[in-house]
């Protein structure tokens, strides 16, 4: 704990961000009691200034949040403790504590990064939790060989569109291509997660 600096409390602000949408979730205060059990247990403790006692994140509500990663800025005086969250991390019942905007010209450019993390999460819920109608729970049902032969009628359509010099058929195969690809991964259990870790080691 050399290189923090704790204000004259022995507290120091720490940033709650989920990992996956780098959403920032929440912001308390911690004590050095408070960041060795966050380490130990890899789930998050804070110190209550107005209790003046430890807690644990999600311990009563069970939104807990399982920590993967803690770093500290540039001065050493605020921790940033990147998070899986389990459920909602605001006591309001909203998914942040950070849901009520004074501006925001950005709305737009963060859906549209968080889409696929999205489609996941509604491809799971759908397999969970099946829909009537839904063509997705159709699939599910018809099972992997009916999923394999779209994703093999999906890759033959992208090969035609490509062939078309107007780029707006090629996205819409290409949609219609993840689309049933996301559904493989749900039912062979591969995360968009999994994804992404392998892609980073080819990157390198």
């Amino acid at each position: 704990m050399i290189e923090l600096k704790f204000d004259e409390k022995g507290l120091i602000p720490a940033i709650v961000q989920d990992i996956k949408t780098k959403k920032v979730l929440m912001l308390a205060y911690m004590n050095e009691e408070a960041l060795k059990k966050t380490m130990s247990t890899e789930t998050t403790w804070f110190y209550s200034r107005s209790r003046q006692e430890l807690w644990n994140k999600g311990a009563t509500s069970g939104n807990i949040q399982h920590v993967r990663k803690i770093a500290y800025d540039c001065d050493g005086d605020t921790l940033l403790i990147e998070v899986e969250q389990q459920g909602v991390a605001c006591h309001t019942g909203n998914y942040s504590c950070f849901y009520r905007e004074i501006l925001n010209r950005a709305k737009e450019d963060e859906e549209l990064q968080d889409i696929i993390h999205k489609l996941a999460d509604t491809i799971r819920d759908r397999r969970l939790n099946p829909k009537d109608g839904s063509y997705t729970n159709y699939l599910f049902e018809k099972g992997i060989d009916k999923i394999l032969k779209k994703i093999g009628e999906e890759s033959a359509e992208i090969i035609i569109a490509a062939k078309n010099p107007i780029n707006e058929e090629l996205v819409y195969e290409i949609c219609d291509f993840v689309y049933h690809l996301m559904v493989l991964m749900e039912i062979r259990d591969v995360s968009i997660d999994d994804i992404i870790r392998e892609l980073s080691k080819r990157y390198k």
